[in-house]
């Protein structure tokens, strides 16, 4: 089975071998993009949880009405 799938006669084909060394700096670029992605996720996700909102500085007991 195993030399049916690497090409019994003649070894490994170039083309193949290029297009798995394609593929595997396709999947090295999205993991690289994934853990940057996640980072800034996180970073987002801190900073919504710190809470430096403007409504956050509102004091509701002194508001003034809206305009009618």
């Amino acid at each position: 089975m195993a030399k049916a799938l690497l090409g019994h006669i003649g070894g490994f084909d170039p083309r193949v071998l290029a297009e798995m060394r394609r593929l595997q700096q396709r999947v090295q670029d999205l993991e690289t993009q994934l853990l940057r992605v996640q980072a800034e996720n996180d970073a987002l996700a801190a900073a919504a949880r710190h809470g430096d909102s403007v409504l956050d500085s509102i004091d509701v007991s002194k508001a003034e009405p809206a305009l009618t």
